[in-house]
């Protein structure tokens, strides 16, 4: 997975995606989601780094199935607002 971390006015900003998905568009009728190497590019990251990140995020955008599910089973998201957009899955988190 690809992990990147920067800090925003509204606190830090994560953003992950699996490594297979960066650079790839995907969409629905509804939706088109487009996985930049300026947004979501960053360090490759194994599964505690990942953990790690999100835990510390008061905002995360997810994208890939590996990610996505791994912030599932971590508790992060919750599985009912899970998007799946074309053959991905995407969420985001937002603490308040």
């Amino acid at each position: 997975m690809i992990v990147n971390e920067r800090e925003t006015p509204e606190g830090l900003l994560v953003a992950v995606c699996d490594e297979d998905v960066l650079g790839e568009t995907f969409e629905t009728e509804e939706i088109s989601l487009t996985v930049t190497e300026e947004f979501y590019g960053g360090d490759g990251a194994d599964e505690g780094a990942v953990v790690d990140s999100l835990a510390r995020a008061d905002v995360a955008n997810i994208v890939g199935r590996e990610a996505v599910e791994l912030a599932i089973a971590e508790g992060f998201i919750d599985e009912a607002n899970v998007l799946e957009v074309g053959s991905t899955l995407h969420a985001q988190l937002l603490r308040m």
